[in-house]
């Protein structure tokens, strides 16, 4: 909800997946979601169908509150991050994930430590590592934050438990089910100050 140039973040975020053919969105929420919620209401004013799963009473990490939020899920979908602007082809990976049979498909980018610390390994079209909290600087692309996925990953999730996204990207790369999309757009985020002024001045010179 953070504003940018007068509109929350998620705001363009929204429009972002609209325009590349999403128009229904499950938001998982937690703390003051309600302001979410009652900014967004169910969507129809930005053409989409928005509906809520709320990570009470107490937060379960990212792939926990993923796991929270199946029943709302189709059985093939993306999984997205609230605080950046991804621009990639969204049919293009979700086409590629539907034709491998795979679990998963997670969108990369040659990062370079670039924006950044870099935490993906790729080898054969295969995501085949994933740390959250490298820091040696070895790797060279970057989870560009854009997953799609085939509900069947669910059950690698605990239920009830608290579970990191990290855990469950490990589940799937141990079984080789993660598949790796490379994209060429560099992502935007609004995790620092730095990099939310950075995304002001991109979307200010966008038509």
């Amino acid at each position: 909800m953070i504003q940018v140039n007068g509109r929350p973040f998620l705001e363009y975020e929204i429009g972002l997946l609209r325009r590349g053919g999403i128009r229904d969105f499950v938001l998982c929420v937690g703390y003051l979601g309600e302001m979410v919620e009652e900014y967004f209401k169910d969507g129809k004013k930005w053409g989409v169908r928005i509906r809520y799963s709320y990570d009470k009473p107490r937060l379960m990490g990212p792939a926990g509150a993923l796991k929270g939020a199946a029943t709302l899920l189709e059985e093939n979908f993306f999984v997205t991050y609230g605080d950046a602007y991804l621009r990639t082809n969204y049919r293009s990976v979700m086409g590629a994930l539907r034709d491998s049979g795979k679990l998963g498909l997670m969108t990369v980018y040659r990062n370079r430590n670039r924006y950044g610390v870099s935490d993906v390994e790729v080898s054969g079209g295969r995501v085949i590592r994933y740390e959250k909290e490298d820091r040696g600087g070895r790797m060279e692309w970057v989870n560009f934050g854009v997953t799609a996925l085939r509900k069947p990953a669910l059950d690698l999730i605990p239920a009830g438990k608290v579970c990191s996204e990290q855990r469950f990207y490990g589940e799937l790369i141990r079984l080789g089910e993660l598949l790796a999309f490379p994209v060429e757009d560099r992502f935007y985020e609004i995790g620092s100050p730095e990099s939310l002024r950075e995304f002001e001045l991109f979307i200010m010179r966008q038509p």
